[in-house]
């Protein structure tokens, strides 16, 4: 499977034809590769940008720097708190964060926990049958956009919320 590797490449037949072709191509790997968990990890979370860009005809730039920040700091990090953090990036830059202290589904207040559904909504945990985390935590993880103070099982609980899809 080749998906998620960086490469580089000149471009051949850009004269109108329907689609050029790649030479020179050339892999751009980073020493993580070689970690079968880390690479099962990294192809999990390039697969959830498939089914979310495949509708879009202009790519931001955002998106691959968001991938490339995240691959090279990749083996220096716990990649499951990596994936929280570009996740969160990436929704407060399509507008899509949601850091309210009220549930989603009934909308209460939200007191000392909260859960997370897909894209992060809060909600109160007995709303949506989900796992429990601190609301404090989870409210100052949506602004410093870091999970430094996340116990990893925390993480744990974000990461599978991410990888319920985008």
């Amino acid at each position: 499977m080749q998906l998620g590797n960086l490469i580089d490449f000149e471009v051949e037949g850009e004269d109108g034809r329907f689609l050029p072709r790649l030479r020179s191509l050339s892999h751009l790997g980073f020493e993580w590769m070689y970690d079968r968990n880390r690479l099962m990890l990294w192809h999990n979370f390039i697969q959830k940008f498939e089914p979310h860009l495949k509708d879009a005809d202009e790519l931001d730039p955002f998106y691959f720097d968001l991938l490339l920040d995240a691959a090279k700091r990749w083996h220096l990090q716990n990649p499951k708190r990596i994936v929280c953090e570009s996740y969160i990036r990436l929704l407060d830059f399509e507008g899509r964060l949601y850091p309210e202290e009220h549930c989603y589904i009934c909308e209460g207040r939200i007191e000392e926990e909260i859960a997370l559904m897909q894209a992060f909504k809060p909600a109160h945990p007995y709303c949506i049958y989900a796992a429990a985390l601190p609301t404090k935590k989870i409210l100052d993880f949506f602004k410093s956009k870091k999970t430094v103070f996340l116990e990893d099982h925390e993480v744990d609980i974000l990461f599978d919320t991410v990888m319920k899809g985008f």
